[in-house]
């Protein structure tokens, strides 16, 4: 990591740890810590990373949000600042300003699609949609007989039905009945959904692998404090070894997420194999991670881990939530096993080999 990301990554967690502690959000049940945390945010210019600065962001690499998205979820941040990033991005793929206040971005599955209509208007219905309730602008991804466009919406003219996630978590669906966009451009030429659903993959995927090195900070911690039968829990040979199962996911999850990353950092597109195997692989792992560390964590913490008043819910809920936006792993590993089989039996090895 250069000192750039180093930078940018440290200024992104001083705000969380001031304004975004777990503790402190867990016992406000009005929400309050909401707008000074996204009002910090703004002001540090995080939201709009990757906008150029002639477009209305703050220039910075993609290296240097991806190390902003690592450390959102390593603090379970439950406002749409990796979202507004996502839209901001993908706004700038067709050099369209990215706006002031939370976006969010639609499509969220690969299984929805939005269409361009002959007159200039929006039409589709797109769910589990990410903070749609709580944005102003929805960056839409839309098809039409010509190609790829990319849309400004206000939210306002979508219409939105709310519904959450297993975290409580704003996942609305959103419709698109003629809505007619504030801004609309072809998208760059060979940038098409599958490009949005790999980067919004690689995006849960750090997300839930920040979340995982928590939930083994938090039971590593409490394994060490909680004592049975005189002696710490972490002394017994059970504990152990679930703590190192966690681990492995934890760090499983993280090498898998980092090296997609890396993948689309140093890539010049989303095409080939190159970008589409390191995500796909980063979302299947990371989602299983999810599953397994989560469960391994809560069963750490015994009962305590499932009451409401204990932190550990906003890390294990938040990272079983990301499984699914942008392409579930089941999805995923279909589309994989797809790939292989349409390049052969000869083609295996060199395919995995290259990686």
């Amino acid at each position: 990591m250069s000192e750039s990301e180093n930078i940018v990554v440290e200024t992104a967690e001083k705000i969380f740890a001031d304004l975004a502690d777990a503790q402190e959000v867990n016992r406000d049940k009005k929400g309050e810590w909401k707008a000074s945390l996204w009002k910090a945010l703004t002001e540090a210019g995080l939201p709009l990373s990757w906008v150029d600065e002639d477009l209305g962001g703050s220039g910075a690499s993609l290296a240097e949000g991806f190390g902003v998205i690592g450390a959102a979820g390593r603090f379970a941040i439950a406002v749409p600042l990796v979202e507004t990033m996502l839209a901001g991005w993908l706004l700038a793929q067709a050099k369209i300003a990215a706006p002031e206040g939370e976006m969010t971005v639609a499509p969220a599955s690969p299984r929805d699609r939005i269409t361009l209509d002959g007159d200039g208007t929006l039409s589709g219905r797109c769910r589990g949609v990410p903070f749609a309730k709580a944005a102003r602008h929805v960056a839409v991804l839309a098809t039409a007989a010509n190609g790829a466009s990319i849309a400004l919406v206000e939210a306002g003219a979508a219409r939105i039905e709310p519904g959450l996630t297993l975290a409580n978590d704003s996942s609305d669906t959103v419709i698109f009945d003629k809505v007619k966009p504030a801004t609309v451009k072809p998208a760059p030429r060979g940038f098409d959904q599958t490009a949005l659903m790999l980067m919004g993959g690689v995006v849960r995927s750090l997300q839930i692998a920040g979340a995982l090195e928590s939930m083994l900070d938090i039971s590593v911690r409490y394994s060490n404090e909680r004592v049975a039968f005189e002696k710490k829990i972490s002394k017994f040979q059970a504990v152990q070894h679930n703590l190192a199962r966690l681990a492995g996911e934890s760090a499983a999850a993280l090498a898998a997420a980092t090296s997609a990353a890396d993948a689309i950092v140093t890539a010049a597109d989303f095409a080939g194999d190159a970008v589409f195997l390191e995500a796909v692989a980063a979302k299947i792992r990371c989602s299983e991670a999810a599953e397994k560390g989560g469960a391994i964590a809560h069963q750490v913490h015994g009962a305590i881990g499932f009451t409401i008043e204990h932190i550990l819910h906003r890390y294990s809920l938040r990272a079983l939530s990301w499984r699914d936006d942008f392409g579930s792993e089941s999805y995923w590993a279909v589309k994989l096993g797809e790939r292989v089989a349409a390049r052969g039996a000869d083609e295996l090895w060199p395919l995995v080999a290259s990686r």
